[in-house]
């Protein structure tokens, strides 16, 4: 199992990469590609009764790999013939049915700076009677002035079971540490079956505190912050909506932090899967509720029929600093030997500092050898040599969180080729990587510089 603090959540796909067609205009740009990009997959509950089953919304908009200059007003043609014998499909007033399988949507121009555009949005809901294991793709494609897409596709399935989702919750930014806040979100069900008990998942990086700790959770602490298993008794039904609340502290070290939540049906199985190999320990507080208490109904768990909303994801952002400082060394040795210097990247706080979203380096360093030695057997998995007219630059990096008061130290293996008494070399950190920038929030840059010194 991955360890619940990762990334959660899935992604819409891009579903396929356009050709430029002949006769472009100058208009914009002839470099310029097309993409359709709409959900990989969606399953259609199954109708109960009378009547089509609940609506799944499927939207695709139109993208481009360049920026520059114009794209103007474009079709996309949607081709539902696959689908036809199982689904019926609602289209918005942008697209104009041609038959009873296909329509044309009209999308809007791209001005220059504008990277996409919403292409349409429909419904498609099961028919009475359709057939669990039913499947089949709704097509797309899209023109442009000159320019022409690949077919895009989303593969379409039946399917009867609870359908969980979790609605967006805010991100949050310039939160004071030592303070107080929450992250509310709605749970809702919008598949043809309830979820009897629902398994609820939580994370809150280390810089944040979860204020209560239920009766009903289990609790596991580890280097980037606390998880959460709870599991809720009361059943979601088709349609029914509860408030998902949780509490959080802002601690005193906390930076870039975010809260991760997910939600599925509850198994036995899924219970055992998160709880991996790692000790939780139960919680003594109020129970975790999505309304009053009331008895437990257990039955047979279905599988969730759209996993895609299950999760969401949330930055909290603190108004804080962390110094970071960097300490070289002193090594001596006659030609020939191999010594080893050390570099430590030091984070003299308040704040922990992690990229739990990008996954970038807390800081990168980069130095060159001192005069009369080379760099040898760098650890591959931190370090690297970028070859350049007046030698290399050696490039090293930390991992992606480190806290407060800690410090990580790189060893680097330097051979003795000739003694130079005194050679040194700076050594310095990146500052300004886009994916994590140390001046935004180091107030001192200028111990982020030191020495190897050789033979002094």
């Amino acid at each position: 199992m991955k360890d619940p603090h990762r990334l959660l959540g899935a992604a819409l796909v891009c579903c396929a990469l356009a050709a430029t067609g002949a006769g472009a205009g100058p208009a914009y740009a002839v470099e310029n590609q097309l993409w359709i990009s709409a959900p990989y997959e969606t399953v259609l509950p199954g109708a109960d009764g009378d009547g089509a089953g609940p609506a799944r919304t499927l939207s695709v908009q139109v993208s481009r790999d360049v920026a520059a200059g114009r794209v103007p007003a474009g079709r996309l043609t949607v081709d539902v013939s696959e689908i036809a014998s199982f689904a019926r499909v609602s289209w918005p007033a942008n697209c104009r049915p041609e038959s009873e399988i296909e329509a044309v949507c009209d999308f809007p121009e791209m001005p220059a700076g504008t990277e996409s555009v919403p292409a349409a949005e429909f419904e498609l809901r099961a028919l009475q009677g359709a057939d669990v294991s039913a499947s089949g793709y709704v097509r797309y494609a899209a023109v442009a002035g000159g320019l022409t897409s690949h077919p895009g596709e989303t593969r379409v399935g039946v399917g009867n079971g609870p359908d969980l989702g979790l609605s967006r919750a805010e991100d949050q930014r310039g939160l004071t540490p030592g303070t107080r806040t929450g992250v509310r979100a709605t749970l809702s069900n919008s598949g043809n079956r309830t979820a009897e008990r629902t398994l609820v998942t939580l994370y809150a990086s280390y810089g944040l505190r979860l204020r209560e700790r239920h009766a009903n959770c289990e609790y596991r602490e580890h280097d980037t912050g606390t998880s959460a298993l709870c599991v809720v008794d009361e059943p979601v039904a088709p349609g029914q909506r509860y408030a998902l609340s949780t509490g959080l502290d802002v601690g005193r070290e906390a930076l870039y932090e975010r809260f991760d939540h997910s939600v599925q049906p509850y198994s036995d199985e899924a219970l055992e899967e998160a709880r991996g190999d790692w000790t939780w320990t139960r919680g003594t507080g109020a129970e975790l509720d999505l309304r009053p208490v009331a008895a437990a109904r257990v039955a047979a768990a279905e599988p969730d029929l759209d996993p895609q909303d299950n999760y969401g994801t949330v930055i909290l952002d603190a108004r804080n600093t962390a110094d970071l400082k960097l300490t070289g060394s002193r090594v001596s040795g006659a030609a020939g030997d191999t010594v080893t210097a050390r570099v430590t990247v030091h984070n003299r706080g308040p704040a922990w500092v992690a990229s739990l979203g990008a996954g970038a380096a807390v800081a990168t360093v980069r130095f060159r050898a001192p005069q009369g030695t080379t760099v040898l057997d760098l650890p591959e998995e931190e370090c690297w040599q970028q070859p350049e007219d007046s030698g290399p630059t050696v490039f090293c990096k930390t991992p992606i969180y480190l806290h407060d008061k800690a410090s990580y130290t790189f060893g680097i293996p330097l051979r003795i080729d000739r003694v130079v008494r005194g050679a040194r070399t700076t050594v310095e950190t990146l500052n300004d990587d886009p994916e994590l920038s140390i001046r935004k929030f180091d107030p001192n840059l200028r111990n982020n510089r030191t020495e190897i010194v050789v033979n002094r």
